[in-house]
């Protein structure tokens, strides 16, 4: 613990030099050859170009030899967000309109921490670590090889990350929580945040002879206001679901009938019947108004799933905790967020905890939420999360409390 405590300085410098070189989505190749570079250099076996269909992931492997065990998998995400810092600190980003503002520079540095003192400690590790690397956190891009709009957790797991794994974690800051402590729900920690798109095709016309048009922007119209209905009627309301509009774009002139339009939004719920009876009731609805209309419609989905955390990691993750931060500074958080988190695709196929790790300090000022332009994080959190991680790595689901 003491060796990780000395990389401060190292770890500090990591994160700002990522953070003032932000890569969105799948576009991370400066950061990936950072960390890939990193890990080499500390003997670790590395593998690039993770990803079955973009290829830019990192997987760092470490074989202890300390004596036979359970594989350990232990993730950091590296892309940042199309935001405009508005901070004024000399590691602001360089890139206009893109920022690290969801900490991501900070998960990726903690874990190339863990990395490197762990692999400065084999001898005390049972078994395999895997370190996994993944880009495109924030959203998903169409594949090239199959068209499906995937997140980079899924293309890393189709890649075969999770193979042979026994449990898995990952940390994420919180500026809600202050620095030195952590927090993780004992089930349910995040919906399933699931992206849509809806587009409707009509017949252009001039406003004087709206019957011989097809009005696109009255099927979005329509399509706006039914879903409120579907919300209400068909989901059970003892459950946390939401779903909002974020953009509809239709038209091209004052005067003319629109012949297209499009609506994007979110929908998020915690349970997958809840989830696949949103999707259904969205292709139903679209397809009732196109046709009623006369037009038609065309639907996309990328669709999400809950981070569910599994009873015995979550022990692990707090008994872990409570060794580098004291037990007045570990809890249960409740109740979950409807935010999303592409980790819950690891938790669906493999048991493991995804915790929340405190970034804030009022006295700082360091109080602005992630996803927001003046979002930053106190820096004593890179040490906390690297000494979390490897108190995981040196224990085993029998030793939970050495």
């Amino acid at each position: 613990m003491e060796f990780a405590g000395g990389l401060r300085e190292e770890l500090v410098r990591i994160r700002r030099d990522l953070h003032r070189h932000p890569e969105l989505l799948y576009d991370v190749a400066r950061t990936s050859g950072i960390v890939a570079g990193l890990l080499e250099s500390w003997g670790i076996e590395v593998r690039r170009g993770v990803g079955k269909h973009f290829g830019m992931g990192v997987v760092g492997t470490l074989h202890g030899t300390g004596g036979s065990g359970p594989t350990l998998l232990l993730r950091a995400d590296m892309d940042a967000l199309p935001i405009q810092e508005e901070n004024d600190a000399e590691y602001r980003s360089i890139h206009e309109g893109v920022m690290h503002a969801c900490g991501h520079d900070a998960h990726t540095a903690m874990l190339l921490g863990a990395a490197r003192t762990l692999a400065a400690h084999r001898h005390r590790i049972r078994g395999t670590i895997r370190f996994v690397f993944q880009p495109a956190e924030e959203g998903a891009l169409r594949s090239p090889l199959d068209g499906r709009l995937l997140s980079g957790g899924r293309d890393m797991i189709e890649d075969g990350v999770l193979d042979g794994v026994d449990q898995c974690f990952a940390l994420h800051v919180m500026p809600e929580l202050p620095v030195g402590t952590l927090g993780v729900h004992p089930r349910e920690a995040m919906a399933a945040s699931s992206h849509f798109t809806v587009r409707f095709q009509g017949a252009s016309g001039h406003h004087s002879a709206p019957h011989q048009a097809v009005d696109a922007l009255q099927m979005a119209a329509r399509f706006v206001t039914e879903v409120n209905g579907l919300m209400a009627n068909r989901i059970n309301p003892a459950e946390a679901a939401v779903l909002a509009f974020g953009t509809l774009h239709a038209g091209s002139a004052v005067n003319v009938i629109a012949a297209d339009s499009e609506l994007r939004g979110t929908f998020r719920a915690f349970r997958k019947e809840t989830v696949a009876a949103i999707t259904e009731g969205l292709r139903r609805l679209a397809a009732t108004i196109a046709e009623a209309a006369g037009g038609s419609y065309a639907i996309e989905l990328r669709e999400g799933i809950a981070v569910v955390n599994d009873e015995a990691a979550v022990r692990r993750i707090m008994a872990a905790a409570r060794q580098v931060l004291d037990e007045e500074h570990v809890s249960y958080l409740d109740p979950p967020s409807l935010a999303g988190e592409d980790f819950g695709w690891y938790l669906d196929r493999v048991p493991g905890a995804f915790a929340f790790i405190g970034c804030g300090n009022k006295e700082a000022g360091i109080v602005h939420a992630i996803h927001q332009p003046r979002f930053d994080l106190d820096e004593d959190v890179l040490v906390h999360g690297v000494r979390i991680f490897v108190k995981l790595a040196v224990s085993t689901p029998s030793h939970e409390e050495e």
